[in-house]
């Protein structure tokens, strides 16, 4: 008789599914395109970004398996290599591969001593079978290899912190990045957890909670589970809870799966010393996102260590590479690595800063000079040798440059005032200044004066309290604060007198039109214009004597001396062009647009008006093209052209709302009205 061979062994390893799994429906799509039927034999690396541990890899992943287990009637394996655990080291190869081996049934006898020979085994006893692999918390590539099977019909999951390049690269792997949930998804979350009835009793509180844990998975189970366990205890109460403990309501002392602190901790610990500072330093790094250039300065590093370290963070799910080389960390993780600084010296911690501060001030500064070449010269010094500023080729890369960098150099300059960094705080209201006026970020501009004020008090040269209140007045002005704007210029004026400064002098003149313009004195206004007009002149400014002749001319067709008013404006436009000044030109291209329309030339007016927006847009400059797109709409309404005037305020009443310029926007809506 021939012996009967015994049937194989169908494992069933995997765990059970997620129970209150929810959300997932891109990834889960995801890996159902590259898990069909008709590609077998597929890996499929399912790995964190912006999150690291308890973004919720495996619960995807078992989550869809449970879903497709008809597919795999051969059986499933599973095993945890605990890549990343505060308990043990990763799982060795031998012993994942030995385990899989029982799993299968093969007698400890047969199984051979060679990790390659209890590979070739394995795969030996899979090939031909329909079976799903799930290589879960993985740490490096080796470590994955040998449990990878080499038959077509066997599909596997692998799940890391970490990107395994060789994995991908060299064994064909597919790439499936899990982020973080989205906002309906972190909402279904907590219903899932909580029940539906006591989230949408409190949909305010829900919302503060979804944002408080920024769609992390794990910070919202450990926040169900807070207000789980008292289903008396309103959301509200939680959600003040985790707004005030951030971090410390997030950990456990017991149970380290159950502590984000603790589960980001077992990627931190894998790094090395250099590349551990690098994240802590990040971690009190000014502003929500950051560039290699500013990492360098801020840490100290060469271009190129730089690059790996930042490659090795981004490898470990601590930090996030995002569009235009930028790189970003999940609010949560960057609060540990905000805790994890603390663990360096205080030395090391403030260097750090007056680097990365040096840095942001010297770019702005370049940045600001490209921007308004004629304006006048206030140059920083350097507080640390060997930082400069980031190459800007022209005005162009220096208006993108301070776009991107806008929320980061607020915040350098938040932290500068914190730091008792006086010049740096006060050098990034200046080079901010033209920025912030050219895009309409009045608000911006009066927090960042407002801050220079209280540096300049610490700062010895005359010359900055002078420049300093005449700025923090001009910001008032633009924002209708009509008393503080005229007791700031006056007062810099004052200061200008004390110490017998023309230059400035003329400047807070001319400041001082700016201001009674916007409060509707045009005669106060002209009689400032006239007088910065005189000292220019006198100290043979040309450039700025064409900014006053510029000036006098808006005021005088704002008082109906139309002759004079276009006069001064033809000497400016002149003066203008001749020193190769944009803005200045496209301003008093303005100002002839309106004389024009005034005194019934509506084609002349249209035409002047076209140029000045031609220059504004050139430069980027969003207020000035508001304000010209405003004025236009009244020629083309008198001229018959009711759809372009439509079209022309409609973009300025869009524009106007962008910058918060309500009054504004309220006075075109009426024009629109109007208009029919």
């Amino acid at each position: 008789m021939h012996s009967v061979a015994p049937a194989p062994v169908v494992p069933r390893q995997l765990p059970a599914a997620p129970g209150t799994f929810a959300g997932r429906a891109v990834e889960l799509a995801g890996l159902d395109r590259a898990l069909t039927p008709a590609t077998p034999g597929t890996t499929v690396l399912v790995s964190a970004i912006g999150g690291a541990g308890g973004i919720g890899k495996t619960w995807l992943a078992l989550a869809w398996a449970h879903r497709h287990l008809d597919r795999f009637p051969d059986g499933q394996l599973f095993v945890d290599l605990h890549g990343f655990s505060p308990a043990q080291e990763p799982m060795a190869s031998p012993v994942a591969v030995r385990g899989f081996l029982d799993a299968l049934g093969v007698e400890p006898g047969r199984i051979p001593a060679d990790l390659d020979a209890q590979a070739a085994l394995f795969r030996s006893l899979v090939a031909g079978r329909r079976m799903l692999v799930v290589l879960d918390n993985a740490s490096t590539a080796d470590q994955v290899v040998p449990l990878l099977p080499g038959s077509p019909t066997c599909t596997v999951l692998v799940t890391s912190r970490h990107r395994l390049a060789s994995l991908i690269d060299r064994h064909g792997a597919r790439h499936l990045p899990v982020d973080v949930l989205t906002g309906d998804e972190a909402h279904a979350l907590l219903s899932a957890r909580l029940g539906a009835d006591r989230v949408d009793a409190e949909p305010g509180a829900v919302a503060e909670l979804v944002a408080l844990c920024a769609g992390h998975p794990l910070a919202l189970s450990i926040t169900a589970r807070a207000a789980a366990t008292g289903s008396d205890r309103p959301l509200a109460e939680v959600a003040a809870e985790l707004r005030e403990l951030g971090l410390e309501m997030l950990d456990h002392d017991t149970d380290p799966a159950a502590s984000l602190p603790a589960v980001l901790s077992w990627s931190v610990r894998l790094l090395t010393d250099r590349h551990r500072t690098v994240f802590a330093l990040l971690g009190i790094a000014p502003g929500p996102d950051t560039t290699p250039a500013a990492v360098a300065a801020l840490c100290g590093l060469t271009p190129a260590e730089t690059r790996k370290a930042l490659a090795a963070l981004e490898e470990a799910s601590l930090i996030e590479r995002r569009p235009h080389g930028r790189y970003a960390m999940h609010d949560l993780v960057r609060a540990y690595a905000t805790t994890t600084a603390r663990d360096l010296p205080d030395d090391v911690r403030e260097a750090a800063l007056v680097r990365v501060m040096d840095f942001h001030v010297h770019t702005a500064h370049a940045a600001d000079r490209l921007l308004n070449p004629h304006r006048e010269l206030v140059r920083p010094r350097l507080t640390v040798n060997g930082v400069g500023p980031h190459p800007l080729a022209d005005a162009a890369a220096a208006a993108a440059w301070f776009q991107a960098e806008h929320a980061t150099l607020l915040a350098t300059q938040r932290a500068a005032s914190t730091l008792g960094g006086h010049a740096a705080v006060w050098h990034l209201a200046w080079a901010l200044d033209t920025y912030h006026r050219r895009r309409g970020h009045r608000h911006d501009a009066l927090t960042t004066w407002r801050l220079a004020l209280a540096a300049s008090t610490h700062l010895p040269a005359p010359a900055i309290r002078v420049r300093t209140h005449r700025n923090l007045g001009h910001a008032h002005a633009l924002l209708g604060r009509h008393e503080e704007a005229i007791e700031n210029l006056d007062r810099a004026l004052e200061l200008a007198g004390c110490h017998h400064d023309r230059t400035q002098q003329a400047y807070t003149n001319q400041a001082l039109g700016v201001a009674w313009t916007a409060q509707g004195d045009h005669r106060r206004a002209l009689d400032h214009a006239r007088r910065a007009l005189d000292l220019y002149r006198a100290l043979g400014l040309g450039v700025l004597e064409a900014d006053a002749l510029s000036q006098v001319g808006w005021c005088s067709a704002r008082l109906g001396d139309f002759g004079q008013a276009r006069g001064h404006c033809q000497a400016a436009l002149e003066l203008f062009r001749l020193h190769d000044d944009p803005a200045g030109e496209a301003a008093v291209l303005d100002s002839l647009g309106l004389i024009a329309h005034r005194t019934g030339d509506h084609r002349q007016a249209v035409d002047h008006y076209r140029q000045a927006l031609g220059l504004f847009r050139s430069l980027g400059h969003t207020y000035g093209i508001a304000n010209v797109l405003d004025t236009v709409g009244h020629p083309h309404a008198a001229l018959g052209q009711l759809d372009l005037a439509r079209e022309t305020w409609r973009k300025a009443l869009e524009l106007y709302r962008e910058q918060g310029r309500d009054s504004d926007a309220e006075r075109v809506r009426r024009q629109l009205d109007d208009l029919g």
